[in-house]
């Protein structure tokens, strides 16, 4: 009994933690201006990677396949990035939802 109430105890602060910490995320402005190296209003693959970003998830924010990623992009993906519930973090997988 007692690993299971710190088991869901953990759980419980490990969600908490994932909420907050999307709560602190900056803005996409702010995002935007620091990526933006070159100054030139959108983000091109080499910006996106020399921010620590992976690779493939440029092609996913790039919705329009232009190459470069605008602040409209930026905004609409970290609004997604919100949105999405926290992963759980226990391990277990969740039930998939009845139709």
């Amino acid at each position: 009994m007692r690993r299971k109430i710190t088991t869901l105890a953990l759980a419980t602060l490990a969600v908490l933690a994932a909420g907050s910490a999307q709560a602190r995320m900056p803005s996409p402005e702010k995002v935007f201006k620091a990526w933006d190296k070159n100054a030139d209003g959108s983000i091109d693959k080499d910006e996106w990677i020399a921010a620590g970003r992976k690779e493939k998830r440029f092609t996913q924010a790039d919705t329009d396949g232009d190459g470069k990623v605008s602040l409209e992009e930026l905004r609409a993906g970290m609004a997604r990035m919100k949105a999405r519930p926290a992963a759980p973090t226990t391990g277990e997988q969740t039930p998939p939802a009845e139709h």
